[in-house]
């Protein structure tokens, strides 16, 4: 397990931050998905796909429930005049980040930005829309008035494409 946490914690921060927009919660988040991949690796199919895919998934999943989480308690909890408006509530919480893991979760960032932004624009909107901002393959095929089976394609393609280019620069 340590193996497979310092293997890939780095990714799936920088994945988990881009997504929920706040260091302290996506320390959080990147533990609750290790903690799912210990309690739940006997349901690894190595059929369906790669280990990191599958420990990349299960961080973006757990990232995109908690913004779910989040938004839905800012609903509720947002003060009169900002409707929605969790962010405004309360000040970010400190973090203790050292320095060295600060380097090293923007080198990673910087590195799946970097692959995302070579992809091309039909791919690349896709996938930030549906890793970043929480969108199903459905919603997106009404988004950008696209058949389903293609929002799937681009999608996988453009996933392929990352892998193959994150591998070249590890």
């Amino acid at each position: 397990m340590a193996e497979l946490y310092d293997r890939h914690s780095r990714v799936a921060f920088a994945i988990i931050r881009r997504i929920l927009q706040n260091p302290s919660d996506a320390e959080e988040v990147l533990q609750e998905a290790f903690v799912r991949v210990w309690s739940r690796a006997d349901t690894y199919d190595p059929r369906l796909g790669s280990p990191a895919g599958w420990i990349l998934r299960i961080a973006r999943n757990r990232a995109i429930d908690h913004l779910r989480a989040r938004r839905a308690r800012g609903a509720v909890d947002a003060p009169l005049g900002t409707p929605g408006d969790a962010s405004a509530a309360a000040p970010e919480p400190e973090t203790h980040e050292t320095p060295e893991v600060l380097l090293q979760s923007a080198a990673a960032s910087v590195a799946v930005r970097g692959a995302v932004a070579k992809l091309p624009a039909a791919q690349r909107q896709l996938i930030e829309a549906a890793f970043f901002e929480g969108y199903t393959h459905q919603e997106l095929a009404a988004r950008f008035s696209v058949p389903l089976g293609t929002v799937k394609t681009r999608i996988r393609n453009g996933l392929v494409a990352l892998r193959v280019r994150m591998e070249q620069t590890a």
